[in-house]
């Protein structure tokens, strides 16, 4: 029977076959990269691919410093060195990365990171340089192709928006040889035509038909405009440089048009309720002197010398009625006296007594005849009574015995 190996014997053996080879340990394979992951641990594991097929790949993280200059994602063709080796634990080989190098479209993305942060460090991206867009433009000046969709949809959405904003197109060249120059020339022009606003973009495509928009002669043109610059550059997913150094970054053309131009009918909803709060204030502030010249008008009404001497006439008729009162009062209090006196002096008065019978007594001198002995017979003496007199002779004369 022939010799019986066990599996970590073959994978050793495999793995000292692929350390001796000179050609797997200094290798640089040509593939397009999937399925990468960047590990917290510092490491990257990665596959490239052609069309039938496909290697894994690791890069360590010590290795990762000094062999790898941009971020690495899905889609990017690269050249990876390093050596092939097996990992002996699953019995499977992978290429260990010592440097990664972008190819073809790959080298634009390197030379994309390297202007990115080299303007980064200069400050052209800094937040607080940005200008803040216009509320309410009347001009909006427009750099892209003249025959493009950009135009046309921009064009469309801003008469839909607000009519009145006039539209200045600069038509740039905006993909291919000099294109970058034509877009920045283009923001020079109409930084010097007091427009309010200014657009740059144009519609989707590949980096290379982006790249205008990536070059440093455009992000230093939008540095320098002194007139607020939105970017609607690509499709939402696309970023380029331009969106970067802009004011304002728009997904596409078309949203960037709506971040310049205000809808009219919001903007006049929004005067209509300027319009009624301003109305509403104004009532207010009318109501309150309109209260106030009331009040003034009641004082100065109550200061007047008429106002005063209608006063003065009605606090007259109160005490003429108080006067007049108070002597009525008085007139009662003493006609009730004046009663009461007459009354205790009836009471007192001779005449009062000459009632049951009694008679008042004169002699013919008129004197009162107090007693008998200042009668004689045959004397005419006068009889006064309560209701007359009566002249009578003595014709006797008779002594009370009484006493």
């Amino acid at each position: 029977m022939n010799r019986v190996y066990s599996v970590t014997q073959i994978n050793a053996y495999i793995r000292r076959m692929f350390s001796s080879d000179y050609a797997l340990n200094h290798i640089y394979i040509k593939g397009e990269v999937s399925n990468c992951k960047y590990h917290s641990s510092g490491h990257i594991y990665f596959s490239i691919k052609d069309a039938k097929s496909t290697l894994s790949c690791i890069m360590f993280a010590n290795a990762k410093r000094d062999g790898l200059k941009f971020h690495m994602q899905d889609g990017q063709t690269v050249v990876v060195g390093g050596n092939i080796n097996i990992f002996e634990r699953d019995g499977t080989y992978q290429l260990y990365a010592s440097e990664i190098i972008l190819d073809g479209i790959g080298v634009l993305y390197e030379e994309y990171e390297r202007l990115k942060m080299m303007l980064y460090e200069e400050g052209l991206f800094d937040h607080e340089i940005k200008k803040p867009i216009p509320k309410n433009p009347k001009k909006v000046g427009i750099v892209t192709a003249k025959m493009g969709a950009a135009i046309r949809d921009i064009v469309s959405i801003a008469k839909r928006r607000n009519p009145y904003v006039q539209l200045i197109l600069y038509p740039a060249k905006v993909q291919g040889e000099g294109a970058g120059a034509s877009v920045a020339r283009g923001i020079h022009v109409l930084d010097g035509m007091d427009v309010d606003t200014i657009i740059i973009g144009r519609g989707g495509g590949s980096i290379e038909d982006l790249w205008a928009f990536n070059e440093e002669i455009v992000a230093r043109a939008i540095y320098e405009a002194k007139t607020p610059i939105i970017s609607g550059t690509g499709h939402e997913t696309d970023t380029t440089i331009a969106d970067y150094a802009a004011d304002l970054r728009a997904a596409t053309p078309s949203a960037a048009c709506e971040l310049a131009i205000p809808n009219i009918r919001d903007l006049m909803n929004e005067i209509h309720g300027y319009d009624y709060q301003l109305k509403q204030q104004m009532n207010l502030i009318l109501a309150d002197y309109q209260y106030r010249l009331k009040h003034y008008r009641n004082q100065i009404n109550l200061l007047s010398p008429k106002n005063q001497l209608k006063q003065q006439k009605m606090r007259l008729e109160q005490l003429k009625l108080q006067l007049e009162h108070g002597i009525v009062h008085k007139q009662e209090q003493y006609r009730y006296l004046l009663q009461m006196y007459a009354e205790k002096l009836q009471r007192l008065s001779p005449l009062a007594r000459l009632t049951g019978g009694y008679g008042y007594v004169t002699d013919e001198d008129g004197k009162p005849v107090l007693g008998i002995e200042q009668v004689k017979v045959d004397e005419i003496l006068t009889v006064t009574f309560s209701d007359g007199q009566v002249e009578a002779r003595t014709m006797d004369i008779k002594q009370n015995l009484i006493g």
